[in-house]
């Protein structure tokens, strides 16, 4: 089973792909993670994105889509994938269905995680991790057991990501609205497209996955 997850920041897209890997056995592929991976093993992708993005530039899609080819190519996808954070745009929807075809693959489900733009901005600017362990909080919805203390760890020490404030995580939202979400009509075409309710609770949408993912 090959999926594709989409949904503006803070969705949780994350947290719904590791529970779909868990459950269907199949690999969950962040693009960031094949990067910074390829980067850190010194491969001949690893090396060109390397001086791509030391200039301070977007890797090409050409690029990326190689670096997917090669990923899934590996014995642990040969159950499927779920891919998060690629594509993008419609031209890279378009090269990773010709990358695809070439393998005799396909996306057997596209499915959009929908959420409203307020309740996205609380979930994120409300975040915050242990600076020991990295364990995730949130002010409204997951607070440590005890004040301050970590549930995992004991540390008594919490951290924010900079870019987790409002003016930020706004155009963060506007530019997945502005690039992203046009994609999602080039996939309704296609027929694979579904939309799951994201403003339930996590198990609930974990529910409304599997519905789709197995009716």
């Amino acid at each position: 089973m090959n999926i594709l997850l989409l949904g503006a920041p803070g969705a949780g897209k994350g947290t719904q792909a590791k529970r779909l890997q868990d459950r269907y056995q199949i690999v969950q592929l962040s693009t960031g993670d094949m990067l910074r991976a390829a980067v850190a093993a010194g491969t001949e992708l690893g090396r060109r994105a390397k001086a791509i993005m030391d200039a301070g530039q977007l890797v090409p899609d050409d690029l990326v889509i190689r670096m997917i080819s090669e990923r899934i190519d590996q014995p642990d996808c040969a159950k499927g994938f779920i891919l998060d954070g690629f594509p993008r745009t419609t031209a890279q929807a378009e090269a990773l269905d010709a990358m695809l075809a070439e393998k005799g693959l396909k996306l057997d489900a596209v499915v959009e995680i929908a959420v409203d733009e307020d309740v996205l901005v609380e979930r994120i600017t409300g975040r915050f991790s242990c600076a020991t362990c990295g364990a995730g909080y949130h002010d409204t919805f997951h607070r440590p057991k005890r004040e301050g203390v970590c549930d995992r760890c004991g540390g008594t020490r919490f951290v924010r990501r900079d870019d987790d404030n409002e003016e930020t995580v706004r155009k963060r939202i506007e530019a997945y609205r502005a690039q992203t979400a046009p994609i999602l009509p080039y996939y309704q075409a296609q027929g694979v497209l579904q939309r799951v309710d994201g403003m339930a609770d996590i198990d609930s949408v974990t529910a409304q996955l599997y519905e789709v993912l197995e009716d």
